[in-house]
């Protein structure tokens, strides 16, 4: 293999994209007879065909180079791994989809400026679809009559997460383990960030990502509960069982203490007909994350379950073990009302719901804090026209899953 001719392309593409050069220097290249092009593990190392590197010009092959590091920092390795198991895609058309889909995710915004394109590189407007959409958001299209001449595509186990007889796998010489990966994603999104104005919009929202991943909804539901549970106000009370230290300036006025008691928790639960029994299931985790973010005090949490109208669901001795009763339509107001009802009052309430309701015009006297259930597309069955209020802006929206 011409090896000069192969590293003089990556140093020619990382003049054309510096930002992107520790990356494009992290690859380790290996001499393959059985890859096509050039492909890329998750390892990072780069399958290099000899009698392709002997019959590509320079630019092009800089422009591979930048096109399987792409692979790699987008970790389109892990994300087709997930699709993979949560839509069941196992067969190799399924995975030419993604490597298809990945490449379409780099390709919108990686060629031109210094970077020419490669021969027969795939651009989404050759399948109809849109520029700047995500690898996620192409997989919609279908093997035909428009894909056949793509059928060749081998980016690598690093592009649709299929393991290769080529590979080396993890014990092989020249890999990166997961520190050293991360560490060059890192250095990459740093280099991005530092420049935004030489950088793709595509880049710069890999790297604003980089820097700032999405948070587990858990967590962010459960931050949620403790913000609003223990905001100014919350869970105080005052008691003659302590004299405030002011009774020392008024002789004879015995004045109460302020003292800090739990705070408590109203949870209502849509349970509509809307609402799936595996999003109740999911309800009933986060009943029982509420009750120990509150130290595990069952008296301070109470639960209604809500469709039309409020339903107490009875005594919580075990998130598992309450009845959620329901099935009707949606008016979520009747439950929240009922909640706030509760004596001793709420200081937060937490409403569980897939969003198909309306919601109180006023502010309650508490805390809210939705969790909203995961949903690709929140719609009413026999009216596709039908877009759903979104909660209002005084309670903090999380959505769950």
């Amino acid at each position: 293999m011409d090896l000069e001719k192969l590293l003089t392309a990556r140093l020619y593409a990382a003049r054309a994209r510096p930002y992107l050069a520790t990356a494009l220097f992290a690859l380790h290249p290996v001499e393959s007879r059985s890859v096509p092009t050039m492909a890329v593990d998750r390892h990072w190392r780069c399958y290099v065909s000899p009698a392709f590197v002997a019959g590509t010009p320079v630019e092009e092959l800089a422009s591979v180079w930048v096109h399987e590091v792409s692979h790699l920092l987008r970790d389109h390795h892990g994300r087709s791994d997930r699709i993979a198991r949560r839509r069941g895609l196992t067969g190799p058309g399924d995975r030419l989809r993604m490597n298809i889909a990945a490449d379409l995710e780099i390709n919108d915004d990686t060629y031109g400026d210094g970077l020419a394109w490669p021969e027969g590189a795939v651009q989404p407007k050759t399948l109809g679809l849109p520029e700047g959409e995500l690898m996620e958001d192409y997989l919609g299209f279908g093997l035909g009559p428009y894909t056949q001449a793509l059928a060749w595509l081998d980016c690598g186990s690093g592009a649709d997460g299929l393991d290769r007889e080529w590979d080396l796998g993890p014990a092989g010489a020249n890999g990166l383990d997961d520190h050293e990966r991360e560490a060059v994603r890192f250095r990459v999104a740093q280099g991005i960030n530092a420049r935004p104005g030489n950088a793709p919009n595509g880049w710069r929202r890999w790297a604003e990502e980089a820097f700032h991943p999405p948070q587990p909804w858990r967590e962010l539901l459960g931050a949620a509960i403790r913000s609003a549970a223990s905001g100014p106000g919350v869970g105080e009370d005052y008691t003659y069982g302590r004299p405030s230290r002011r009774s020392a300036g008024l002789p004879g006025v015995v004045l109460p203490s302020l003292r800090r008691r739990p705070p408590r928790v109203g949870v209502v639960i849509d349970t509509s007909g809307s609402v799936s029994d595996a999003e109740l299931g999911s309800a009933l985790l986060e009943v029982a994350a509420i009750l120990r973010s509150v130290g595990g005090r069952r008296d301070l949490v109470s639960v209604v379950s809500c469709d039309a109208a409020a339903r107490v669901a009875g005594p919580l001795c075990r998130a598992e073990g309450l009845t959620l009763v329901g099935g009707g339509g949606t008016d979520l107001r009747a439950g929240i009302a009922a909640a706030l009802r509760a004596r001793p009052r709420p200081d937060a309430v937490v409403v569980l719901t897939d969003g198909q309701t309306p919601w109180p015009r006023e502010r309650p006297a508490a805390r809210m804090v939705v969790g909203l259930f995961a949903r690709p597309r929140r719609v009413r069955e026999g009216d596709p026209e039908y877009v759903p209020d979104t909660p209002p802006g005084w309670a903090r929206v999380v959505d769950i899953g």
